[in-house]
């Protein structure tokens, strides 16, 4: 074991280590082509034949990662990908990057991980070191990836080195990214986490060792509950408020310029994106098996996956003011991604108004400048459509303009003064108009900025 922790640690630092990525996504090419910066050779492996195309092209399909980058270190023969796993004889480490979906019933898919590791396990050799990035429940590295690994015959610490690494991407962050994020990792054994964190460390600036696997799994698990539980927290207040007619968004201005014991979190129309919808059930489903019940992270689930109908309420209290009923109304939903500037949709609760609004009998349209084309398999519509432009006399045609992602490109001038009514998720437009309708604040209660418009 030591022969060979040492002859990967001595690759690693000369750069001369092979390293690969499985799964080319939000998370994974963003770490290849940092791996490929520092010096190493990083090969992306990819069931998607067009990601694998783009890679070979020198281009970029991630908002993220520059196009100037995958070209470059493409031209350099520092990066490449490909759809055969059998590259895996060549490669040194491997990071796995794959999805972890949940189930309808919503229990760990573990589907893609699985995949991934059988593929791996097929050209396993000793001296490799392994390290799962997908998120996912507490034991998920010693109780699925190590059998699956050691059933060729190799064994864990010994033949070969596995650690987990949770993944912390915040896709259109200009701040933070890949490599200035801290990284934590955990071992399978002190030697495993040693050597993860070496290659870490040869690309990321910050690294933060941890005792095992299930102390890393869980704080990914702690970072992203900790977020739907407090957005639970102020969503929850943006109902009380609604009722209380107090605004709920002056309420949290407020309340952050307390310099201790307070970080702002804001309401909005649900949750978005890959982790905060998904981890906290990760975390609760693992819990369950223990015989624990984790009501207060079911409790925030539950009211965060509530928003979206609370949204169409709100759309059809904005339309009675017109002496219009949902059914029948046209409607355009303002944004589509799952949060500003982006062009994720994973998990985005405009997917759930569009579908709440078409069962209610309205006519959905709707805009967003990232996403030019919503599938009938992302949405309960069932058909695919096609955004509309938002622009300056095209506003008017709507009977109700609802805002779910506040778009900087988004015009809220025009919508003001054109849109007949507009129910405001995101407090996008400042100040108190007759014909916008915010959630968890009362039409009539005049925010402190006075009645200017501007992007929140």
């Amino acid at each position: 074991m030591a022969a060979l922790a040492d002859t990967l640690r001595e690759k690693i630092r000369t750069r001369r280590a092979r390293t690969g990525v499985v799964g080319l996504g939000y998370v994974g090419l963003p770490l290849a082509v940092e791996l490929a910066k520092a010096g190493f050779h990083a090969t992306g492996i990819d069931l998607d034949a067009r990601k694998v195309q783009a890679i070979a092209d020198g281009r970029s399909y991630i908002p993220d990662v520059p196009t100037a980058d995958v070209q470059a270190l493409q031209a350099k023969g520092l990066l490449d990908a490909t759809t055969d796993f059998a590259i895996v004889r060549d490669l040194d480490t491997i990071n796995i990057c794959v999805p972890t979906p949940l189930r309808k019933t919503k229990d760990p898919d573990m589907s893609y991980i699985v995949s991934a590791v059988e593929g791996i396990a097929k050209y396993l050799h000793p001296g490799m070191l392994i390290v799962l990035e997908s998120t996912t429940y507490p034991g998920t590295t010693d109780e699925v990836v190590q059998p699956m690994l050691e059933a060729t015959g190799l064994k864990a610490g010994v033949d070969f080195f596995l650690a987990f690494s949770p993944e912390r991407v915040d896709p259109g962050n200009p701040t933070f990214q890949t490599h200035n994020v801290p990284k934590v990792v955990g071992g399978f054994t002190p030697t495993c986490s040693q050597l993860a964190a070496e290659l870490y460390g040869s690309a990321i600036q910050t690294i933060v060792p941890v005792s095992s696997t299930r102390v890393a799994e869980m704080v990914k698990l702690l970072e992203n509950t900790f977020r739907a539980v407090n957005i639970g927290l102020v969503n929850e207040l943006a109902l009380m408020c609604d009722r209380m007619n107090i605004n709920v968004w002056e309420v949290v201005d407020a309340a952050k310029t307390k310099p201790f014991g307070f970080m702002p979190f804001y309401p909005g129309p649900g949750l978005g994106g890959h982790c905060i919808p998904i981890d906290p059930f990760y975390l609760s489903w693992k819990a369950k098996q223990t015989g624990f019940d984790p009501r207060f992270i079911e409790l925030a689930g539950h009211i965060n996956a509530g928003m979206p109908h609370y949204v169409v309420d709100k759309v059809a209290e904005a339309l009675n003011t017109r002496r219009k009923a949902v059914n029948g109304s046209k409607v355009l939903v303002a944004g589509v991604a799952y949060k500003r500037d982006i062009d994720d949709m994973r998990e985005s609760p405009a997917m759930d108004v569009m579908g709440l609004l078409l069962a209610r009998g309205a006519s959905v349209s709707y805009a967003d400048p990232w996403v030019p084309e919503v599938h009938g398999r992302e949405w309960s519509g069932g058909y695919d459509i096609k955004a509309v432009d938002m622009t300056r006399g095209s506003i008017s045609q709507y009977d109700c303009v609802v805002i779910v992602t506040d778009h900087k490109a988004f015009d809220y001038d025009a919508l003001v003064q054109e849109a007949d009514v507009i129910v405001d998720t995101r407090n996008a437009i400042k100040g108190s108009h007759p014909n916008v309708f915010k959630l968890g604040a009362p039409r009539e209660a005049a925010s402190p900025e006075g009645d200017t418009v501007a992007i929140a």
